[in-house]
Order: structure tokens, then C-alpha cells, then sequence
């Protein structure tokens, strides 16, 4: 049986939900005034998370705790942000943020040789396939799997001379991969959109169900 808090929390929730809603009819104000307090909500919820999950394991526990004393030096660097609001020191917060700059391009750089490399290395597929090479569970006969790799790097290939803009593209060769290859980027595009759309219906679905489930109890 829900208690009164679940039942209240859901009560709130409905409201909620309905007034967000609200905006496809028109912009009104409830819809504003709710829009505000899921902001307030979602920004005191952010500061809760950072301190919990953030600063205090990653950062406070090891200095405390951890023996790991330089670490009361960050809180140095942050406070120096602060000092962009005095127009005399303003020039210590830059300090602060370039360190944090470098630190996150780094980090930057780290992310996408470890993500692009992959996919970059992953281009080259074998033209030949021998039965060693079909993956396990495919289905494909070699034959099959070479047609994919085929069309694979042909796509590829369409894609990569679109983007050669050190000549005109005169040659019919050039400029019909060219155009191949806008015509295959505007098919990824169109399923990453696509796909962006089924998240969207989902959220709707999800908020409905709730409505429809948890507040008037009409789903089963």
C-alpha cells in the first residue's frame, strides 16, 4: 500500500507534469513558475551530487583521511576564481583558469586518441576474408562479410572525398563520390535524428504512463 508521502510525492509529480504540459496549448505562467522550481531543483540537486559523488571521495576523503595532504592546494586554485569579482586581482582567477584549461585539454586529447584511434583503425577491414574472420554468431559467409567490408570502405571513401576542398572537384569520378558521400552522411544523420526523436517519444511516454499509471491508476 503507498504511504501518504508516496501518494503526496506522486500528487506533486502529476501536478508537475501536468503544468509543463501546459505549454502545448500556450505559454502561460504556471508552466513558467514550474519550469523555474525544476530549474532551482535541478541546480540544488547538481550541488548535492558534485559534493557527494565529486568533492568529498575525490577529494576531501584523501585529504583528510587519505594522508594525501597536497590536495588542500585545489582548494587554493578555486578560491582564486573568485577574485575575477575584485577588479584589482582579477588577474589571479586566470591563473586558476589555465591550469583547469590545461588540465581539460589534456584530458581532452586523452578521450579522443582513445575513442577516434580506434574508430580510425577499425576503417581498414580485409577485402579477403578467410573463415577465421567471420565474427562468431554473424551468420555471414565469407563472401557476404567481404561484400561488407567492400561497401564498407566505399563509403568511406564517398564520405572522405566530399570533404577534399584543396581542388575543385571537376573530375565526374570526384564529384559523384562526393555527392555519394553527402548522400550517406545525410542518411547518418537522418538515424541519429531519428533516433534523438524515439528519446524524446520515450520521455513522453514514460511521463503519460505515469499519469495514467501511478496518479489516476487506469493502466495495469
Amino acid at each position: 500500500m503507498p504511504t501518504d508521502s508516496t501518494s503526496l510525492g506522486i500528487l506533486i509529480g502529476a501536478i508537475g507534469t501536468l503544468a509543463l504540459f501546459s505549454l502545448v496549448f500556450r505559454e502561460n505562467a504556471v508552466f513558467r513558475l514550474f519550469e523555474h522550481l525544476f530549474i532551482g531543483l535541478a541546480a540544488g540537486y547538481v550541488i548535492v551530487t558534485t559534493w557527494s559523488d565529486v568533492l568529498k571521495p575525490q577529494w576531501w576523503d584523501k585529504m583528510t583521511t587519505g594522508g594525501q595532504w597536497p590536495w588542500m592546494f585545489v582548494l587554493f586554485l578555486g578560491l582564486l576564481l573568485y577574485t575575477l569579482y575584485i577588479k584589482r586581482l582579477d588577474w589571479m582567477a586566470r591563473l586558476s583558469m589555465g591550469v583547469i584549461i590545461g588540465l581539460v585539454a589534456g584530458q581532452i586529447f586523452q578521450v579522443t586518441a582513445e575513442t577516434y584511434v580506434p574508430l580510425i583503425r577499425n576503417t581498414f577491414k580485409p577485402v579477403i576474408v578467410t573463415p577465421a574472420m567471420l565474427p562468431h554468431g554473424s551468420g555471414l559467409t565469407t563472401y557476404g562479410f567481404a561484400l561488407s567490408n567492400l561497401l564498407f570502405i566505399a563509403i568511406v571513401v564517398c564520405v572522405l572525398s566530399y570533404f577534399f576542398f584543396a581542388f575543385e572537384q571537376r573530375n565526374p569520378i570526384i564529384r559523384g563520390s562526393a555527392r555519394t558521400g553527402r548522400l550517406m552522411m545525410m542518411f547518418a544523420f537522418g538515424a541519429i535524428f531519428g533516433s534523438t526523436v524515439m528519446a524524446r517519444m520515450a520521455l513522453l511516454i514514460d511521463r503519460v504512463w505515469f499519469l495514467m499509471h501511478d496518479w489516476l491508476h487506469l493502466a495495469k
